[in-house]
C-alpha cells in the first residue's frame, strides 16, 4: 500500500486496505447551510455522527453508513437549535436521527460520487454525494495508525422529507458539507 491519493477504477484495487474503517469523530464534520429569508444563509453541524466504511476489493465492494443524532445541532444560536429541535420542524421527539447508507460509489482519481440513501424520521428519498478522496496519511501520534480522508458535498430539499415549514423564510434546499477522516483497520 502506497500513500498514492488516487482511487482506482471499478475493476482494479484501491490504494486503502479492505476492511472496517472507523471514524475519527475528532477530526470529522457534518455541516450545513440553508437560505434565509432569501438574503443570507445560516450554517451549522450536527454533533454527533457514528459512521463506518467499508472497504472490499473494489469500488463496487465500498459502502457507508452514517447515524447522525438531530438533537446535536448546532447553528450557533441556543434559541434557535431549540426551535429547530421542536416538532414544527425536525421534530427529535419523534424523529431522533437520520441515517445515510450509500448504495454505489463510482469515479477516480479524487473525485468521486456516492449514491445513497437518507432517512428522516420515515421518509427516505436518495440522495447523491459528490466526494473528494484527501488521501491516505500515518498519523504522527503514536499508535494513532493511518488515516483516510473525505470531504463529501450535496443538498437535500427539506420538503421532500416533510420539513417544510416556513417557506420563504427558510429555502427548502439544504446544502450539505461531510469533512471525514476513517481509521484504517488494525488489522490491515
Amino acid at each position: 500500500m502506497t500513500n498514492d491519493t488516487s482511487l482506482a477504477t471499478v475493476s482494479t484495487a484501491l490504494p486503502i486496505a479492505p476492511g472496517r474503517w472507523e471514524l475519527d469523530p475528532l477530526h470529522s464534520a457534518v455541516n450545513f447551510s440553508v437560505r434565509h429569508m432569501g438574503i443570507a444563509k445560516v450554517r451549522g453541524r450536527f454533533g454527533t455522527v457514528r459512521a463506518e466504511l467499508y472497504v472490499g476489493a473494489t469500488a463496487d465492494d465500498v459502502r457507508v453508513s452514517a447515524t447522525i443524532d438531530l438533537a446535536s445541532i448546532d447553528t450557533g444560536n441556543a434559541d434557535r437549535d431549540a426551535h429547530v429541535r421542536a416538532s414544527d420542524l425536525l421534530d427529535v421527539a419523534e424523529r431522533p436521527t437520520m441515517t445515510y447508507r450509500s448504495t454505489r460509489v463510482t469515479g477516480e482519481g479524487e473525485d468521486w460520487t456516492m449514491e445513497g440513501e437518507l432517512t428522516i424520521g420515515d421518509v427516505t428519498r436518495p440522495v447523491t454525494l459528490a466526494v473528494e478522496f484527501g488521501g491516505l496519511v500515518e498519523m504522527p501520534v503514536e499508535g494513532a495508525g493511518r488515516h483516510a480522508g473525505f470531504e463529501a458535498r450535496g443538498e437535500i430539499r427539506r420538503s421532500d422529507f416533510g420539513l417544510g415549514f416556513a417557506p420563504g423564510v427558510l429555502g427548502d434546499v439544504v446544502k450539505i458539507q461531510l469533512d471525514m477522516q476513517f481509521v484504517e483497520p488494525r488489522d490491515a
